[in-house]
């Protein structure tokens, strides 16, 4: 696979900052996979409901997230790398606040499904 061409602009960081960087992609990932072991989780163990198809709902958020997460964190490592490469800010990135809110409103509706069952 060939090498990005920002590999090339601005120089090369602090082998302690990549390295950094790095490690804050791989817990990304870890998220990514606890995500979709969650999908699993959700069809396995929680019954099904009264309410038709939110199991089978709750099961695809979940996993449609564990897919694209890696997909964001590959793309947030590389911007953050560019940016120490060019010395520039760290760029910002909502995929924080989203995800937080986005498992805040899944976390809930599993215990409304879970009562309700």
């Amino acid at each position: 696979m060939p090498e990005p061409a920002w590999t090339r602009e601005g120089a090369e960081p602090d082998y302690r900052f990549s390295l950094a960087n790095e490690r804050t992609f791989l817990a990304w990932i870890r998220t990514a996979l606890a995500l979709l072991a969650s999908a699993i989780a959700v069809i396995q163990f929680l019954p099904a409901s009264a309410l038709a198809g939110t199991r089978t709902g709750l099961a695809a958020v979940l996993a449609v997230a564990g897919t694209l997460l890696p997909v964001a964190a590959y793309r947030r490592w590389a911007r953050i790398q560019r940016a120490m490469r060019l010395n520039q800010g760290l760029p910002f990135t909502p995929l924080l606040v989203l995800l937080a809110a986005a498992l805040g409103v899944l976390g809930a509706a599993v215990v409304v499904v879970a009562v309700v069952s």
